[in-house]
């Protein structure tokens, strides 16, 4: 925060921010699609994911206290860390000790998968940032968002909790916010399409973003799209597009 609140006591808001990413890819016969699985598998495995989340934890002030993570059979991979903010005291002897004045944690969990029936691969990567007081994870989007290939992103964001000014005036937001499109990069919202759907007095925001622009050959996993003929890549264009439509609206449409 820019200017920050004076407050009586702790700040016990609670601020949590869900960052879900979906990759869609074609892959048509089942060596591309178990080709395309291990390379995401190699591209997103936990090391990297931990460097992902730690750069996360960094911008946001904070201090990393616990790492977990895993690689999963047959694909996929999780990373969970424990956050804090670090207050510095002395004790009696004049050594240093920590105290953990509150507790958040960040974590993602990777899903790729394939159907062989549709020929479209799709890798889905889940973040969830939990802090507390004045930490925002919301600062964090547009690095997130930098890190993956994202074709369709649904966030989430709530405040939680409340807080008291100096006056004991009851606070359950200590930061302006009308959309979490405006933490984004304008450069990267040109080319998505999105959408709101926020609970203002509950201080729930929620936005979908759908690519706009899809470049085929961004799509092909070991093919040349000047392999493929005119109609074929029409089609798979098309294949594409519905794929993205249907988990932007989170319903079947066709």
């Amino acid at each position: 925060m820019e200017k920050r609140l004076k407050l009586y006591g702790f700040n016990n808001l609670t601020k949590a921010l869900s960052f879900n990413i979906y990759d869609v890819c074609y892959a048509k016969t089942e060596r591309e699609q178990r080709d395309y699985i291990a390379y995401i598998d190699e591209q997103y495995n936990s090391e990297r994911l931990t460097n992902i989340l730690t750069s996360v934890t960094d911008m946001i002030g904070a201090k990393v206290l616990n790492i977990s993570r895993a690689d999963y059979e047959p694909q996929g991979a999780s990373v969970t860390l424990l956050i804090a903010e670090e207050s510095m005291v002395k004790n009696l002897t004049g050594d240093r000790a920590i105290g953990h004045l509150d507790k958040s944690h960040v974590t993602v969990h990777t899903y790729p998968e394939y159907h062989p029936e549709t020929f479209l691969a799709t890798f889905r990567v889940d973040i969830d940032v939990a802090t507390c007081g004045e930490i925002t994870p919301l600062s964090t989007l547009d690095y997130l968002i930098g890190s993956f290939d994202s074709d369709i992103i649904t966030m989430d964001y709530r405040v939680r909790g409340f807080t008291r000014d100096i006056a004991g005036k009851k606070l359950f937001i200590d930061h302006d916010i009308t959309s979490i499109q405006n933490y984004i990069d304008p450069a990267t919202m040109n080319k998505y399409d999105a959408v709101d759907v926020n609970v203002y007095h509950s201080n729930i925001f929620h936005t979908k973003m759908l690519i706009k622009d899809i470049d085929l050959q961004n799509y092909l996993f070991n093919t040349d799209v000047y392999e493929i003929p005119p109609k074929t890549r029409l089609d798979i264009t098309n294949n594409l597009r519905q794929e993205m439509i249907e988990i932007f609206s989170g319903s079947n449409i066709y």
